[in-house]
């Protein structure tokens, strides 16, 4: 379930992005909220 809403998280950040810096910042969030999920 946690990847599952992992996934939906990445994907939303990503389609909310409109440059190569933006990229990088949403997975940057995104591998963080993918940690906190994993340490829960």
């Amino acid at each position: 379930m946690k990847r599952f809403i992992a996934s939906l998280l990445l994907i939303g950040l990503l389609a909310g992005c409109n440059t190569i810096q933006g990229v990088g910042r949403d997975i940057k969030a995104a591998g963080g909220a993918i940690e906190n999920a994993s340490k829960k």
